[in-house]
């Protein structure tokens, strides 16, 4: 079973987008999608974490680090306790997601060195006070229509010395078996083929649309960064799963099944449809065998002295 790792996510909170600094729709119910992005945001700390050790290899006593598309502040609050000297601003347009953020810093301690700031990615970076030491983002360049100049925007923020992280690409997650007992095996790399075609049409709908090869590395070093390098952290949560885990995994599947049931045959649908049956022993909420494997890649760069 395949959890994508660019495509329905990202279709929460705006429709087809993430909480990631982007147009916002009016019929969305920020209390549910907030509980939503915080969980899964949650449950990916350890993949966080692991990756601002990784950049603190290189990035020394930040002054300002910008998470830019930060939703409701998971990440955020997580850089500001990495990094104990550095000031923290949580970027997005929904305003309800970075009220969440806001009140996430004040319970971990972390209120009077963290702000937000509401706007539309990259136009609204430039309302910062002064530049970026580090400039995370996290899976919102691909919603801007012309990466490379999202990508320009971003680097043009930094300080000099200063580090862009993005994190792109990596690999589809899976949360079951090949061989589930139910319909036909391969159900997972049939949804892949689905949500591979809807980030297409997603990507091509964008205001501004511009195909690019994506080469992170190479982008960033067109975008006048150097020093680029890549690395790929793991999650892994092997069975058997906690409660918060197999949540998550039905409230994403049921999502999904909204975003791209319609692509699924009908034995497909009636698969998804009994994974999703708090009742049938072989949905996601009862069977023993569910898992949680999926590979995030991080591309960091630097701009020049």
């Amino acid at each position: 079973m395949a959890h994508d790792h660019h495509g329905t996510e990202h279709r929460s909170a705006h429709g087809h987008r993430h909480g990631h600094g982007h147009g916002s729709g009016t019929d969305i119910d920020w209390n549910e999608m907030g509980s939503l992005l915080e969980a899964q945001a949650e449950l990916l700390s350890p993949v966080y974490e692991r990756a601002m050790a990784w950049l603190a290899k290189e990035v020394t006593e930040p002054g300002l680090i910008v998470d830019a598309g930060s939703g409701p502040g998971v990440v955020a609050c997580l850089f500001a306790e990495a990094f104990p000297g550095a000031r923290v601003l949580a970027v997005d347009s929904a305003g309800p997601l970075l009220e969440r953020a806001r009140a996430r810093a004040a319970r971990q301690g972390v209120a009077d060195r963290f702000d937000t700031l509401t706007g539309e990615l990259p136009d609204v970076l430039g309302e910062l006070e002064y530049p970026a030491d580090l400039l995370w983002a996290s899976r919102s360049l691909h919603h801007l229509g012309d990466q490379r100049a999202g990508l320009t925007a971003f680097a043009e923020r930094l300080a000099p010395g200063g580090t862009l992280a993005l994190l792109e690409g990596g690999l589809p997650t899976r949360l079951l078996p090949r061989d589930i007992g139910i319909g036909r095996p391969g159900l997972s790399a049939r949804i892949d083929v689905l949500e591979e075609e809807w980030f297409a049409r997603m990507r091509a709908d964008l205001p501004g649309s511009v195909a690019e090869i994506e080469d992170w590395p190479a982008l960033l070093t067109t975008a006048g960064l150097r020093h680029a390098r890549t690395r790929s952290f793991l999650l892994d949560l092997p069975a058997p799963l906690s409660d918060r885990a197999r949540a998550y995994i039905a409230s994403h599947l049921a999502r999904l099944r909204d975003g791209i049931g319609d692509g699924l045959d009908a034995d497909d649908l009636a698969t998804l449809d009994r994974l999703l049956d708090p009742a049938d022993p072989a949905s996601v909420h009862r069977r023993p065998d569910a898992f949680i494997l999926s590979a995030y890649t991080v591309h960091a760069a630097v701009r020049p002295l």
